[in-house]
């Protein structure tokens, strides 16, 4: 597909020069994966990045944070940032900072999402489109209109599957997230259901079949915390809740 030239807001998001709001270290999962939690701007919500790094050295970015400069520093040590994942149309606050910072980046969104995230940064395809890598994939994931999707990252250790808002994990705490459906484990939160889902039988079957991932070893969200223990049992649990 022919890369979508940005509208006025991209220059709006990066008039302020790179801007960092505060963030966490940049974790190391796996030998090729590692995470930085960081904040959402006037709200106590978490976001995540995932940093995965491709067989050709480079790596992917998804859920783009600005970070401070000693922890980009960090960043570019790991590899050349090649490739930009913006998970969703309202996931696109960092994402023209990164790619002014880095401007041979190729950047790839969710079909149902590219009209949205191309009025802030040039869109080069959609995650079909990503000519795919022995360490990470890009797809869709049925029943929310293409607007989402899932990477599923492969390492030494296993495989990761890594999504976006279509799934929250989130320890209980602020009474909001409570309201909301979106805190207490891994599900599907209200806003979720309200803003994406579309068929629900599609989304859990599809749950079901990313369940059966030979060598399922970790979920990660972009709100918040990492499933490190029963993944695919995790999955499978809320594909019965939808």
């Amino acid at each position: 597909m022919s890369e979508t030239g940005a509208t006025s807001e991209a220059s709006d998001a990066t008039r302020g020069g790179w801007r960092a709001e505060k963030h966490g270290p940049l974790e190391k999962v796996a030998d090729n994966l590692w995470r930085v939690a960081g904040d959402v701007p006037g709200m106590s919500l978490k976001r995540v990045m995932v940093v995965v790094r491709l067989s050709d050295g480079r790596l992917l970015v998804h859920g783009a944070i600005a970070m401070r400069d000693d922890a980009m520093k960090e960043l570019e040590a790991l590899g050349e940032p090649g490739v930009l994942v913006v998970p969703s149309g309202y996931h696109r606050m960092d994402a023209p900072r990164y790619k002014a910072r880095y401007p041979k980046m190729r950047v790839y969104c969710p079909y149902g999402a590219r009209a949205r995230v191309a009025k802030v940064v040039p869109v080069d395809g959609v995650y079909e489109d990503f000519p795919g890598d022995p360490a990470a994939t890009l797809d869709h994931v049925d029943g929310i209109g293409d607007r989402e999707g899932v990477v599923r990252v492969t390492s030494s250790d296993g495989v990761t599957l890594v999504f976006n808002d279509v799934l929250f994990n989130m320890p209980h705490g602020a009474l909001v997230f409570r309201l909301l459906g979106a805190s207490g484990g891994l599900r599907v939160s209200r806003t979720a259901r309200f803003f994406l889902l579309q068929d629900p039988r599609a989304l859990a079957r599809r749950f079901v079949a990313l369940a059966a991932t030979p060598r399922l070893v970790r979920i990660m969200v972009a709100h918040v915390d990492t499933v490190e223990r029963g993944a695919a049992d995790a999955l499978r649990q809320v594909a019965l809740t939808i």
